[in-house]
């Protein structure tokens, strides 16, 4: 039974096998005729197509790894030797200039220089017509003087003083009391020498002689005092009283304290002088209070010595000390415009403030000038050497020391070769695009031929490395690694870049470096090669469209 089962289930009705086949095979066949051959040819179009695109593929993959390939230039680590400097170029100046100018104007009245002298510092180069400011001078000079006077009285009216040297005769306050001005503080006389005219009525004048003795009796001082006959008068004179007399004039010396307000007698030769006559004393001075206040500081009796300019006391109140502080601020002020004054007139003899050589000389005598409108007089310079100062990236500063030898040279002055120094370094630096650059001055003193304006570069020697490992300055990217090929990356024969897909970055340790090639410390050896992007053609194909 199962083996009748087995045969019925593998037989198959031919009929139904051809129907269920023939619509399968109606979907995979072309179609028969006309309609057929356009199908194919389709096929035939889309096939070839293929292949175009397949080939167009191939030859631009090809093409754009050529011209990658192309955008890098092919180097090896080589050993060298590096002098480490530092170049730029920069402007070339005088030691020094000076542009004459002048803030007055007026006639000059002499200028005694031409173009090409060479000037001392100070040298007078112009004289301008200054009149006018010498009148200002002398009227501010006087108010000066006479603010001094001022102050001077000020603090007298504070401080007075002794007006001569001598001897205190007479004392007239005590410390503690208030005056006002005018009021007489003491009496000094500068000798110790009296004079007294006496006259001697009925007595002819040859009855004395001169050094003749004489006995003087003063005021109410008991005894009489040695005299000496000086003088005596030629003719009679006539007392109060209408007697003819001789008047006789005797020298004594002050027996104490006597002053001019005393009166004295006198015997000579037996006779005795017609009533009483005035002590006359020589150089006799009264010191009196010039502002009222308090006296106080009085230390000096009749007899004590003083001198000329010696302070007497002090006389102090409120009113004496802003009297005193005003005059000050008036004597100040006056001082200032003095100098002022003084300074303008200077101002019309102009000097040069540098000794150097005139390249400029714009005004002559005869002209006028018209301030700082009139714009540079004259133009000096300071050639004793030439300088320049250049700009040295902040990478590069610290190799830059002073002292360090420049190496410059000229495209004016081609084939020459100068040497400089440097001579000082900035660290006000300018900043910009991210980067800050360091002005430093080289000083040339043997300058030959160049002049001031003309342009230079300038490289300055620092550090000399002999034999070391080194790659083109380019070569090292910021980030401190270099290209290298790697496997299939190169042309068969090694000199160009085949695959750029290949290319490798590798990071390197550098040192020193001159303006080409940079010292490599760790992670290259010598020999290999390395790879540096063509900033040139990589610029030329893009400004090509590739």
């Amino acid at each position: 039974m199962n083996e009748v089962l087995m045969q019925e289930t593998k037989t198959e009705d031919p009929a139904v096998t051809e129907q269920e086949e023939a619509p399968r095979k109606k979907r995979f066949h072309l179609p028969k005729g006309k309609k057929g051959r356009k199908w194919m040819k389709i096929l035939v179009v889309l096939v070839v197509v293929a292949a175009l695109v397949a080939g167009c593929v191939a030859q631009t993959r090809k093409s754009v790894n050529s011209q990658l390939g192309s955008s890098y230039l092919v180097d090896t680590v080589q050993r060298r030797d590096l002098t480490v400097a530092v170049s730029g170029t920069a402007t070339l100046e005088p030691a020094d200039s000076y542009n004459v100018t002048t803030l007055v104007s007026g006639e000059i009245l002499s200028a005694p220089f031409e173009e090409g002298d060479h000037v001392e510092k100070d040298t007078l180069l112009y004289t301008l017509d200054n009149s006018d400011a010498q009148n200002s001078m002398d009227r501010a000079n006087i108010s000066v003087e006479q603010a001094q006077l001022n102050y001077q009285q000020a603090l007298e009216m504070r401080s007075p003083t002794v007006p001569i040297s001598g001897v205190i005769s007479e004392v007239y306050v005590h410390n503690g009391e208030t005056v006002s001005s005018g009021t007489a503080l003491a009496k000094v006389v500068s000798s110790t020498e009296l004079t007294i005219d006496f006259m001697f009525p009925y007595t002819a004048a040859d009855t004395f002689y001169v050094g003749q003795p004489a006995s003087v009796f003063v005021g109410d001082f008991e005894g009489s005092v040695a005299g000496t006959v000086v003088s005596i008068s030629d003719t009679q004179v006539v007392t109060s009283n209408g007697m003819q007399a001789s008047s006789v004039r005797v020298k004594l010396t002050n027996p104490g304290v006597v002053s001019d307000s005393f009166t004295a007698s006198a015997s000579i030769g037996g006779y005795a002088s017609y009533g009483n006559a005035s002590v006359h004393m020589s150089g006799v001075e009264t010191v009196y209070a010039t502002g009222s206040g308090t006296v106080t500081g009085f230390e000096k009796l009749a007899g004590s010595n003083v001198t000329k300019g010696e302070v007497l006391c002090t006389v102090d109140s409120e009113s004496i000390r802003d009297q005193i502080q005003n005059a000050k601020l008036n004597l100040e002020t006056a001082q200032l415009s003095s100098q002022t004054a003084a300074d303008t007139v200077d101002d019309y003899n102009i000097k040069s403030p540098i000794s150097g050589e005139v390249i400029e000389k714009n005004f002559k005598a005869g002209d006028k000038v018209e301030g700082v409108s009139s714009g540079n007089l004259a133009v000096i310079y300071d050639l004793s050497y030439l300088k320049l100062e250049m700009n040295v990236h902040e990478l590069d500063i610290g190799k830059v020391e002073v002292g360090q030898k420049v190496r410059i040279t000229s495209n004016a002055r081609e084939g020459e070769e100068y040497i400089g120094v440097v001579d000082k370094i900035s660290i006000n630096g300018t900043t910009a695009n991210g980067a800050t650059n360091y002005p430093v001055t080289i000083v040339i003193e043997d300058y030959g031929d160049l002049l001031p304006g003309m342009n230079v570069s300038a490289q300055i020697i620092g550090e000399e490395v002999p034999d070391v490992l080194t790659v083109p300055v380019e070569a090292v990217d910021r980030d401190g690694t270099v290209l290298v090929p790697g496997p299939g990356a190169m042309s068969e024969d090694g000199t160009t870049v085949a695959d750029p897909s290949k290319i490798e970055k590798r990071e390197v340790t550098v040192g020193r470096n001159d303006d080409q090639y940079i010292e490599v410390t760790d992670g290259l050896s010598e020999g290999d090669t390395i790879l540096i992007l063509n900033q040139a053609s990589t610029l030329m194909q893009t400004m090509m469209g590739g």
